[in-house]
């Protein structure tokens, strides 16, 4: 990965709706950050609404990269994220600047974070094609078992409607006959290849439930259907990766007339809590991290940010 490991890394991320967004910017603007987005959906141009993206008032100056840099129907996967993300990394770094990893994807962290190998392995397509057509003929939920049986610990850390990770799971397994949460538990023991200060921000579970919910119904509020319907006026399809998105995947079923628009927003809320809830899970398996919990600050910013950039200054990253 050619990182140098004197190299700084702030990273920032914690369950969706906690409020990351905004105290990374600043928290950027404190000790002359730059951000980093791990949001694996904010990589799509006009995916605004569903995704949460951060609007240029909201940066406040602060430079963020990985935002808006594919179209919807184009691949994106954690390769490419590592690669943009490290090569990110260099650039800000050699600005002299602090880069800042925000964002919740913990998957996506964990591969910049530990340089993790993601080499591509022998690849069986009769195989991937007899998974394809059971996702089609059976639905996410069967194949999500048949990964649950053979790699629980993945069905646990992948949603079941996420075919591009379950299929490659179970394709490994099928190839090597190791889960490929054993491969991935083997390149987590990796040392970073930073010089990290891994910050993972809390509240308390029905708060983080509430802002869901609010969450939510403003983005119908600001047009949420509306920016699906141009979405697949432009030729976004429900089996693209960028289509798998919490909030566009519903309002697509929606769209086909598979569900009324109150289920839509009801599957929404639910599968978004549910999503909260597995970043959490993930976060507590992760190394080394620094807990925030925003109710032990009394959600004062201030606070927040003194207690960070203390830790900061422990690691000796200089700001």
């Amino acid at each position: 990965m050619n990182a140098n490991t004197n190299s700084p890394l702030i990273i920032l991320t914690g369950p969706t709706a906690v409020g990351k967004t905004r105290l990374s910017v600043s928290l950027a603007q404190r000790i002359g950050g730059e951000i980093i987005s791990a949001d694996s959906m904010q990589v799509y141009r006009h995916m605004n609404i569903g995704s949460a993206k951060i609007t240029p008032q909201e940066m406040q100056g602060v430079p963020h990269h990985l935002i808006d840099i594919l179209e919807p129907w184009e691949s994106f996967n954690i390769m490419l994220f590592q690669r943009y993300a490290e090569t990110a990394v260099r650039e800000i770094c050699g600005r002299g600047h602090i880069p800042i990893l925000a964002g919740g994807t913990g998957f996506y962290i964990q591969a910049v974070l530990y340089g993790i190998d993601f080499t591509e392995e022998a690849q069986d397509g009769a195989y991937r094609e007899r998974l394809e057509r059971l996702f089609a003929q059976q639905g996410a939920e069967s194949v999500h078992d048949m990964l649950r049986r053979c790699d629980p610990v993945s069905a646990d850390a992948i949603h079941p409607h996420n075919r591009k990770r379950v299929i490659r799971a179970l394709e490994y397994y099928h190839l090597t006959g190791e889960p490929i949460s054993a491969h991935n538990e083997t390149q987590h023991k990796k040392e970073s290849q930073y010089n990290a200060c891994y910050f993972v921000l809390n509240d308390d579970r029905q708060r983080i439930y509430e802002r869901i919910d609010r969450r939510v119904e403003e983005m119908l509020a600001d047009g949420l259907v509306e920016e699906v319907i141009r979405l697949r006026a432009m030729g976004c399809r429900r089996d693209m990766v960028s289509m798998q998105g919490l909030g566009y995947k519903e309002i697509l079923a929606y769209l086909d007339k598979e569900m009324t628009l109150e289920d839509a927003v009801y599957r929404i809320k639910r599968d978004t809590r549910h999503f909260a809830k597995r970043q959490l899970t993930w976060f507590r398996r992760e190394r080394d991290v620094i807990w925030i919990d925003k109710g032990q600050f009394r959600d004062e910013e201030a606070a927040v940010l003194a207690f960070m950039q203390e830790k900061i200054k422990e690691r000796g990253i200089r700001i």
